[in-house]
């Protein structure tokens, strides 16, 4: 299992209404020695409060908590601003509410019956700057993103080049653009010029949204286990 190369402990918390599910959350993940639980919450509210006091490096946030709810919690809270960085632990009732989340600032999307390897792994992975999205949601989560999308409807777009689809495949690797384009004997600056006619041309803003766009839309191969993107913020290319 891969490991964060800081001897710091990354820093969690809990934010879950039943308490059987954090107590049971807190014992399994207190044998990984670099992850250190700081808090738990039992609502929105006290999510808010602690991600002051506590500033975590991970947020495992229940979306269906009482009072103000995960998704209340998002809206409220500018985590473009902190060092936090969200996953949302789910049941998976409401596939627009993942797609939300993931628009509001989640970087990642766990179920709740997934076994404590993947949560782990997910905890290194997002930490690190990536995107994680369970691959037993992920087709759903595009086909709902997909339906929001084209709610309006989409304005046909010239097709992407063999160039752009190349930079597509690798961006859906998890590469760095600067290591895309050393894959791709290109600039880091072209990358970027290629990243910016991409979203024009499909209409999308962030790499999150074209992955789910080209996982959809057939552009590239399904995730066989997760979807993980490079660092890279929410709503930028560069």
């Amino acid at each position: 299992m891969a490991r964060v190369p800081s001897r710091t402990k990354i820093k969690l918390l809990i934010a879950d209404d039943h308490a059987i599910f954090r107590d049971g959350l807190r014992k399994l993940l207190d044998s990984e020695k670099e992850i250190k639980i700081v808090g738990e919450a039992r609502n929105g509210a006290e999510c808010i409060k602690k991600l002051g006091e506590l500033k975590p490096d991970i947020l495992l946030l229940d979306l269906r908590m009482p009072d103000k709810s995960g998704l209340a919690v998002l809206e409220e809270v500018d985590f473009s601003t902190l060092r936090t960085r969200v996953i949302v632990l789910t049941d998976a009732e409401d596939d627009r509410d993942l797609v939300r989340a993931m628009r509001l600032g989640a970087r990642g999307v766990v179920l709740k019956e997934s076994a404590i390897d993947l949560l782990v792994k997910s905890i290194y992975r997002v930490h690190a700057g990536e995107i994680w999205l369970d691959s037993r949601v992920a087709t759903r989560v595009t086909n709902a993103f997909s339906a929001s999308s084209d709610s309006g409807a989409r304005i046909e777009k010239p097709l992407l080049s063999d160039r752009e689809m190349e930079v597509v495949e690798v961006v859906a690797q998890g590469f760095h653009n600067n290591e895309i384009g050393t894959k791709l004997f290109i600039s880091e600056q072209t990358v970027k010029n290629h990243l910016h006619n991409i979203f024009d041309k499909l209409g999308v803003s962030d790499r999150l949204e074209l992955m789910l766009y080209a996982i959809h839309h057939h552009l590239i191969d399904k995730p066989s286990e997760t979807l993980d993107l490079a660092p890279l913020s929410p709503k930028s290319h560069k």
